[in-house]
């Protein structure tokens, strides 16, 4: 897959220039127009901010539209809540979750 090109379409869809990208997901605009400039491919943490920034997890970025990796709205805002969960927290919630069953 060809990195730079979904950024590019992802950007399109919003609307959004690079300076509106690099502002998004709180990196340098040199950061993001060397991206494309000198083409090249974003370091992992990088593409984790642009994900951040489009409100898609990594998967939802690499994914072919087959929908395996498809989340619906409630299923994303959980996984961004979780996310910024610690460790403990985490462990009380899927306690939480168990005692459901």
């Amino acid at each position: 897959m060809d990195a730079q090109k979904r950024i590019r379409q992802l950007m399109a869809e919003r609307g959004w220039t690079e300076y509106r990208l690099a502002i998004e997901a709180h990196l340098s605009h040199s950061t993001v127009s060397n991206m494309f400039r000198r083409n090249n491919a974003p370091t992992l943490p990088t593409l984790e901010a642009i994900c951040d920034a489009f409100k898609i997890t990594p998967a939802q970025f690499f994914s072919d539209g087959s929908g395996l990796s498809e989340m619906t709205e409630e299923q994303r805002i959980l996984f961004a809540k979780w996310s910024k969960l610690t460790e403990k927290q985490k462990d009380a919630i899927l306690c939480l979750i168990d005692s459901i069953k």
